[in-house]
């Protein structure tokens, strides 16, 4: 079942990054569907965290979308060479986000292999925010889509983990944001949690 945008519409980001995890994240490209489960999560919380694209109310060709409500998509290209995939959370106007930075493939691996030119389905083909949207055909193309739709959404299938099965810690990347770079933001599944039944190697 596809999640409702309501899901997402609240204000505290940093309990959605966290419930995130162990959601399934879904896109229709070319009439192909691929998927994973939510592994990794970030949370940015809008204009006053120094690591967020909003940040002081910044507001940007870019970061536009992130002022709508949330339950769309914010996709954007790092450095010139990795798509990464964010969901929009809060309301109009409360620019909060999560990355999505690695997932577990379920769905789809003669795709994703091919996307990704690789021989094995493995959880180092999706274990990144660049990677998984390459393994899921994402780019910009994606950007500014609501998540209940068609090309790209969010399940539930019933896999939540409790606390003790998510590890907490520090964003990556992120020492410009100062004192904000050490906000415990970051939510990874621990492995030993992850599907016993692993993808075929």
């Amino acid at each position: 079942m596809k999640i409702p945008l309501s899901f997402y519409q609240n204000s505290d980001v940093v309990s959605l990054a966290k419930a995130l995890i162990g959601k399934h994240l879904f896109t229709n490209i070319g009439g192909i569907i691929t998927a994973g489960m939510i592994t990794e999560t970030e949370a940015y919380a809008g204009v006053i965290d120094r690591a967020s694209h909003a940040f002081g109310e910044r507001r940007t060709e870019r970061t536009k979308v992130m002022y709508a409500n949330g339950g769309i998509s914010y996709v954007y290209l790092c450095y010139g060479v990795h798509y990464l995939f964010n969901v929009v959370t809060g309301r109009k106007e409360e620019p909060h986000a999560v990355l999505i930075r690695a997932i577990y493939p379920t769905v789809g691996f003669e795709k994703m292999l091919e996307r990704t030119n690789k021989t094995a389905i493995n959880y180092k083909l999706s274990d990144g925010p660049g990677k998984l949207c390459k393994a899921l055909g994402i780019s910009t193309k994606q950007n500014c889509l609501k998540l209940d739709g068609d090309i790209i959404w969010i399940e539930n299938l019933q896999n939540s983990f409790r606390d003790e099965a998510i590890l907490v810690t520090e964003r990556i990347g992120v020492q410009y944001a100062g004192e904000d770079a050490k906000l415990p933001y970051r939510f990874l599944l621990k492995p030993e949690f992850l599907p016993k039944k692993r993808a075929p190697e």
